[in-house]
C-alpha cells in the first residue's frame, strides 16, 4: 500500500508565500518524476511542475519564476514553495509519482490534495 499525502495549504493575500509538501509512505522501493498539479473550479486539472529522480525540473510558464519544486529523496517528499501569489493560482493542488514498488511494479499514485486560495 502507498499513500501520497500533500499538506501546506491555506489562505493567503496576494504577494503572499506558501510551502506545499508531498509525503509518500508505504511499500516503496525507489520513487521516479514527482509532479504538482492544480485545479481551479470549472477548470481542468493542470501540470504546474515536475521534478525528476535526478533533480531536473520543468514549470508551467504561468509559475516560472514564482514557483519552485524540489524533493528530499531520503524522505520519500517533494515541495512546492510558492512565492509572488496571485489570485489565479487559487486551486487544490495535488501530487503524483510514479512509485517503484518492491515488487519492481510501477504505477501512477495521486494525494488528496490541499486547497490554496490567494484574496485579499
Amino acid at each position: 500500500q502507498v499513500q501520497l499525502v500533500e499538506s501546506g495549504g491555506g489562505l493567503v493575500q496576494p504577494g503572499g508565500s506558501l510551502r506545499l509538501s508531498c509525503a509518500a509512505s508505504g511499500s516503496i522501493f525507489s520513487i521516479n518524476a514527482m509532479r504538482w498539479y492544480r485545479q481551479a473550479p470549472g477548470k481542468q486539472r493542470e501540470l504546474v511542475a515536475t521534478i525528476a529522480k535526478i533533480g531536473s525540473t520543468n514549470y508551467a510558464d504561468s509559475v516560472k519564476g514564482r514557483f519552485t519544486i524540489s524533493r528530499d529523496n531520503a524522505k520519500n517528499t517533494a515541495y512546492l514553495q510558492m512565492n509572488s501569489l496571485k489570485p489565479e493560482d487559487t486551486a487544490r493542488y495535488y501530487c503524483n509519482a510514479f512509485i517503484v514498488r518492491p515488487t519492481l511494479d510501477i504505477s501512477d499514485y495521486w494525494g488528496q490534495g490541499t486547497q490554496v486560495t490567494v484574496s485579499s
